[in-house]
């Protein structure tokens, strides 16, 4: 895939991950729970490659606080990391293996367990820095309990709609 069509899908993600909280942003608990922000980063990471992947993944969570106020600064800029390591960890382990439905649940799966480790360095970091705490029990609702809907979805979504990508020519190589 050439590096403008790279850019232009990346595009589509990036816009994709300012969009989609608008559609369970009405009710705060629902978009905490389905995680919208983090479809996009996967499709991109698996459509466009690691490096894209990563740069979409940065940039939604600062780009969608800048512009709409949310999600908040403390939580966006610890949502920024996860979703770059979402990005570049699904694309990096899918571009190298061969191409299986085993291969998309791998990249997805690891991705997802390192993202949510991430992120809760990310928040125990700025809690710290901002005077207030961050328990693991704060760690383990937050990336496991809150939620879990939007894990099940990632895990039933992504992996059919790459396996469409990969039969259309459209997963990164």
């Amino acid at each position: 895939m050439s590096n403008t069509k790279k850019l232009t899908m990346s595009a589509v993600c990036l816009a994709l991950g300012l969009l989609l909280p608008f559609v369970t942003g009405q009710v705060p608990q629902v978009g905490n729970m389905l995680c919208p922000m983090h479809l996009p980063v996967f499709l991109c990471a698996f459509l466009c490659g690691p490096v894209w992947g990563a740069g979409v993944g940065v940039l939604t969570p600062l780009l969608r606080s800048f512009l709409f106020h949310a999600p908040p600064i403390p939580l966006a800029l610890a949502m920024a990391p996860e979703l770059l390591t979402y990005g570049l960890t699904a694309g990096l382990l899918y571009v190298k293996g061969p191409r299986s439905v085993g291969r998309v649940y791998l990249a997805l799966g690891t991705a997802m367990v390192t993202g949510r480790l991430v992120w809760g360095a990310a928040r125990y970091l700025l809690a710290g820095l901002g005077g207030s705490e961050f328990s693991f029990a704060m760690f383990l609702s937050g990336a496991l309990l809150t939620a879990w809907p939007g894990i099940l979805l990632q895990l039933i979504a992504v992996p059919p709609l790459v396996r469409a990508m990969e039969k259309t020519k459209l997963a990164a190589t």
